[in-house]
């Protein structure tokens, strides 16, 4: 068979679309009759078609994409100290959940992973679509000490690695990473090659936490959302509770050592910022400026009050609050923490009567205390220029003459 019949059948197998291998058969032979060839047979032009390189033809008919995710070759990084590189993904849980309005819903997760140990520093699940203030929560939750034990993974880290996402790629968050001193690094669009391992883990809660549960409908199976019985602070309690007890203190498959042991083992002090207050500061949500009324803040149709709030009645706050818990709002004036607001139909909890008395009769003595220093402070200085009544007194007021007690009686002056 000549070399340019054997080129032409392998360029019509590597068109797109793809063709069938009777269709490239067909057309060689008439490739062939026109040059005065001898026609090929369906099992010679086969033959040649299976003898295609793969990535040629994943080339030819997947594109770019498709041939750098299977042919590629790549260098695989690999952190050599904890908190050296964290990475955060978003994925959907193939899991339905009970809404707030009792509807089934698919909850979206965001896992934020250490690269060397492979421990989960942090994570976020929720009902909306990603978005920077599920990043915020999720990095909140990484980077502050865990309250649950044997959760030690904590601190700020050097490298935040994500994808090109708008939610990452936020204003928001860019001012947080300047203001924690943490570096962005972004994989390049369309690449996602660099979050392997975050894919592994999801994968992982997805295999052996999310399939124990109910409600659970992996992609290709019937619908499912009749099964929901969880609502969502459920699952994120169940979450936990997988990450903490089961998937820290399992040896990981490619480390060799539980996530958690594989975190703690150099024993080194995480950088953490000063305060939980400044942290908030920095990721929680920024509300439009509120004014502290005499009842409290009101946001949301809701009321906050608090008695530190007392000495600011009349002022303008910046309010912060996590979407997930609107039991309380954290308040801050001028860019200080100032208090957690209480709002008492939803935090469980009222504020006694006595304490808001104290407030308000401790902020009206302050007041007082304040009025009467300055009155002395003017005294003070008027005093250098006032009169001297001692030498030169006043005359004394003149007082009117005792006048004849008036009739009770009204009387007119025609009378």
């Amino acid at each position: 068979m000549p070399d340019e019949l054997v080129a032409v059948i392998e360029g019509i197998a590597l068109r797109r679309p793809r063709p069938g291998v009777a269709t490239v058969h067909r057309r060689a032979v008439q490739v062939a009759e026109f040059h005065g060839w001898a026609p090929p047979s369906y099992a010679t032009v086969h033959a040649i078609v299976r003898a295609l390189d793969p990535a040629m033809v994943t080339l030819a008919h997947d594109g770019d994409k498709r041939y750098r995710e299977a042919f590629d070759l790549i260098h695989r990084r690999e952190s050599e100290r904890a908190n050296d590189i964290w990475q955060a993904d978003h994925t959907e849980l193939d899991l339905w959940v009970i809404d707030s309005s009792g509807q089934p819903a698919r909850p979206w997760l965001t896992v934020i992973e250490d690269d060397h140990s492979r421990a989960v520093a942090g994570y976020a699940v929720s009902l909306d679509a990603p978005s920077a203030m599920n990043t915020a929560l999720a990095l909140r939750h990484a980077i502050w000490r865990k309250t649950e034990p044997g959760w030690h993974v904590c601190g700020i880290p050097d490298v935040f690695y994500t994808d090109h996402g708008s939610d990452f790629t936020s204003r928001h968050v860019e001012q947080v990473a300047a203001d924690l001193k943490m570096r962005l690094v972004f994989s390049l669009p369309g690449q996602p090659r660099g979050r392997g391992k975050i894919e592994r883990l999801f994968n992982t809660i997805n295999q052996m936490c999310l399939a124990e549960l109910p409600g659970y409908a992996p992609r290709g199976t019937p619908d499912r959302a009749n099964k929901a019985a969880l609502t969502l602070p459920e699952l994120d309690a169940a979450l936990g509770t997988f990450i903490r007890d089961s998937y820290h203190q399992r040896l990981h498959g490619e480390t060799g050592q539980p996530p958690q042991a594989r975190w703690d083992a150099r024993g080194f002090l995480p950088r953490l910022p000063d305060s939980l207050e400044q942290l908030d500061l920095l990721l929680l949500t920024v509300s439009r400026p509120r004014k502290i009324h005499p009842d409290g803040i009101h946001f949301q149709g809701l009321r906050y009050l608090d008695p530190t709030l007392a000495a600011y009645v009349g002022e303008a706050v910046v309010i912060r609050y996590d979407p997930r818990d609107l039991g309380e709002i954290r308040v801050f004036h001028r860019d200080r923490f100032l208090s957690r607001a209480v709002c008492a139909e939803l935090a469980g909890r009222t504020l006694a009567l006595k304490d808001l008395t104290a407030a308000r009769n401790a902020r009206r003595r302050e007041l007082r205390r304040g009025i009467r220093e300055r009155d002395s402070l003017v005294d003070r200085l008027l005093a250098v220029h006032d009169y001297d009544y001692n030498a030169h007194p006043p005359p004394a007021p003149e007082t009117p003459a005792e006048s004849e007690p008036r009739p009770r009686l009204k009387r007119y002056r025609e009378e």
